[in-house]
């Protein structure tokens, strides 16, 4: 058993690998929860998961969700959370909290920020006030939220971006890193370094050697899902992961259809973002296990089933095909809870599969069987 103790902020440990593939089974213990890895964490950016409430997402035993530092610090700002006594205490959720730096918005939001060895200038999407984040200000406004698992800020670079431009992102996050690391302080939760790269391989495995000779508890596969496709991204996986140490939890940040979580776990991946359950449930596209389904079409008009008649979840258990379309039609709030309740059930659920299926030592044809019925072999 590989076991990584860091006092008071995290312990990680590997209880078993899978017979055929690099899947493991993992433990994840934070200072609000203890969570099994592989682990999918919906998406909070605002302190919300969207449509649902703590509750539900307790009853589909998710131990770990994701808030996001630059939203948050926009809106509603440190002095409200900080007057509830943070994250948890504000949105009353009792399990455990990963934060993003607001690196992400480095990328997606370039229109609007400058950037340079000191930090991140932004032009607020909200009210075009100028913001400034700097790495030791990510770590403040992190531990302020009381981030159980914080993230490094770091430069995203386009996967497609040229070596120069790669080289000097990379160097760039390993700098930030450093001073993230000596910016934290006692009150501050655990801390994951962030791989960066792009699409190069040398740059890739280069970074990941300066990333993981600092000693933080977890690390992260960045940019990646920001705009190449799964084989791309895949690529940048059959680089890391045999050479990532095996007593650190990995994260590959920003990926969460199903048939890439299943193929990703296999290459020994532990933790999952996304925001394609809430956000594709919002616009109605809802999984199942013989691949996802459309409920604004005219074929659900009058079919009376359930979207998965397995599917322990309200709207399965409750209401139609028809139903749930009209709802979407007439753009009802309560549809977008009942898609949003069914598609992280099902998330919930493939979870528990995979690390069932991982402790029987037979994930590798569980997973080949899942992705044909998917039909994404």
């Amino acid at each position: 058993m590989n076991t990584l103790v860091y006092p008071k902020r995290l312990k990680f440990e590997v209880v078993s690998f899978d017979s055929d593939t690099r899947a493991r089974l993992g433990r994840l213990t934070t200072r609000k929860a203890v969570v099994e890895t592989p682990v999918f964490m919906p998406v909070g950016s605002l302190g919300s998961v969207k449509a649902l409430d703590p509750e539900e997402l307790y009853n589909m035993n998710f131990g770990l969700i994701l808030g996001n530092t630059y939203h948050l610090m926009l809106r509603p700002g440190m002095d409200v959370i900080e007057m509830h006594g943070g994250l948890h205490a504000f949105m009353d959720w009792k399990k455990a909290v990963l934060t993003d730096s607001g690196g992400y918005q480095v990328f997606s939001l370039s229109k609007l920020r400058t950037i340079d060895d000191e930090g991140v200038c932004f032009r607020s999407h909200i009210d075009g006030d100028m913001v400034n984040l700097s790495p030791e200000r990510a770590i403040s406004v992190q531990e302020t939220l009381g981030s159980d698992i914080m993230m490094v800020l770091d430069e995203c670079p386009p996967f497609d971006a040229g070596a120069k431009e790669l080289e000097a992102a990379c160097v760039r996050t390993t700098k930030w890193a450093e001073r993230c690391f000596s910016a934290r302080t006692d009150r501050g939760g655990a801390l994951f370094g962030i791989v960066q790269g792009g699409g190069n391989r040398e740059c890739r495995i280069n970074h990941l050697e300066s990333i993981a000779a600092l000693p933080f508890e977890g690390l992260a596969i960045g940019g990646v899902s920001v705009g190449e496709g799964w084989p791309q991204s895949e690529q940048v996986l059959s680089w890391l992961a045999p050479i990532m140490p095996s007593n650190r939890p990995r994260y590959l940040m920003g990926v969460g259809l199903p048939q890439d979580i299943i193929r990703a776990v296999g290459y020994g991946i532990d933790m999952f973002d996304c925001v394609v359950p809430t956000r594709n449930a919002r616009n109605g596209q809802l999984f199942t296990w013989e691949g996802p389904i459309q409920i604004r079409h005219a074929a659900h008009r009058l079919d009376t089933r359930p979207v998965d008649e397995h599917c322990p979840c309200p709207a399965c258990r409750r209401f139609s095909r028809s139903y749930l379309r009209h709802l979407y039609m007439s753009n009802e709030i309560l549809g977008m809870r009942l898609n949003t309740l069914h598609n992280l059930t099902f998330y919930a659920g493939m979870m528990q599969k995979i690390r069932d299926n991982i402790r029987k030592g037979c994930y590798e044809a569980w997973s080949r069987q899942t992705l044909e019925r998917l039909g994404c072999p």
